[in-house]
């Protein structure tokens, strides 16, 4: 087999780690190993941290709409319930906001919770 030789395409390769870590701290950004690792490294906390960012907005709009409700006198598995039962379909994001931004739109909403009737289940008969 001919021999290959990587001039041009191993240091394309290690220019881009270089570049990509640009502003990180002492060999980080110096060194290609170092800099490699520490991309890659990156890389993983950025996969895993979109999901984890998720999860901490529900959390943050589940305790404002929580506060919000205990406000109006419901505590937040009452209000989620019974705007259920009543048939509004917001999600926990437009609540918090309307919770933050519009106080009596959310007494409003509110009241309807608290005045909404459950659905009456159907008695399944069994042979």
């Amino acid at each position: 087999m001919a021999r290959v030789k990587r001039g041009t395409k191993r240091r394309a390769k290690r220019k881009k780690y270089l570049k990509r870590t640009k502003g990180f701290f002492l060999t980080k950004s110096k060194l290609y190993q170092s800099a490699q690792e520490a991309a890659n490294r990156a890389d993983r906390y950025a996969f895993r941290d979109r999901r984890v960012k998720k999860r901490q907005y529900r959390r943050l709009w589940i305790q404002r709409v929580g506060a919000a409700a205990r406000l109006n006198g419901l505590t937040y598995g009452q209000l989620i319930h019974g705007l259920k039962a009543a048939g509004v379909t917001l999600d926990r994001k437009v609540l918090a906001d309307i919770a933050v931004k519009d106080a009596q739109g959310f007494a409003l909403l509110a009241e309807t919770a608290r005045t909404a009737k459950p659905p009456v289940k159907k008695a399944v008969r069994r042979a």
